[in-house]
């Protein structure tokens, strides 16, 4: 037991000291999980609120799809758009391999279909009698896919928050896409996995409790939001 209190020790050190290693991998972190958030939302809200607004030929068998993927292995997720981005891959030119976009693509991949469905899971819950009043009130179409994304903005910020955790906590994407490159794409959950590996117990509990503490951070966030009116 002595090797794990010393481990948290040297973390307490390393925090204290402002380790340049540590905190470059936590500042790629925020970088690239900021980065793959801000693409699924942009992307996963718009087509979360169509799929569970309207009714369409095959809206079952495009949402039993959309759930399906809510459990995509990050290693899979890594495999195909390593496909794509290598130098021999269609997206070859763009030299997203090894680079923080590349990585950020990848975890926007990954997370878009939780996105998605607890979009359009929270708009399917909204009262039937919302778009009705507001129809007889004379509001538009425009008009009334705002409000309805008002009445779920406490669901769609849920949504957004699960994805921040996946994204944030994923290995296997980081590891094929970055590389593990130092100072450039090494990210938290890949410097403890190497750190640890090397026997550096101590870096490795640096890092893991930082990312507890971001794990922490959105979480507050989001309890902070929801109970503003």
């Amino acid at each position: 037991m002595g090797y794990i209190l010393n481990g948290f020790v040297r973390a307490g050190i390393l925090l204290a000291t402002g380790n340049p290693e540590t905190f470059s991998a936590v500042f790629t972190t925020l970088k690239v999980t900021s980065m793959s958030i801000m693409a699924s939302l942009f992307f996963g809200i718009p087509a979360g609120f169509f799929l569970g607004y309207s009714n369409f030929p095959g809206k079952k068998h495009i949402r039993a799809v959309v759930d399906t993927l809510l459990a995509l292995p990050t290693v899979v997720v890594g495999l195909f758009v390593y496909a794509f981005i290598s130098y021999r891959g269609p997206l070859g030119r763009l030299g997203l391999l090894f680079t923080i976009p590349g990585i950020a693509l990848a975890q926007a991949v990954l997370v878009l279909p939780i996105v998605i469905s607890l979009t359009a899971t929270a708009i399917e819950g909204l009262d039937r009698r919302l778009k009705s009043t507001l129809l007889t009130l004379g509001a538009r179409k425009k008009q009334i896919a705002l409000t309805s994304l008002v009445e779920a903005r406490h669901a769609v910020m849920t949504a957004a928050v699960a994805a921040y955790g996946r994204a944030i906590s994923e290995v296997g994407i980081s590891m094929m896409i970055g590389g593990n490159i130092k100072w450039y794409t090494r990210t938290i959950t890949t410097a403890i996995a190497l750190e640890t590996g090397k026997g550096d117990f101590g870096e490795g509990v640096a890092l893991g409790i930082v990312l507890l503490l971001l794990a922490f951070v959105v979480n507050w966030i989001l309890i902070l939001l929801k109970t503003k009116k």
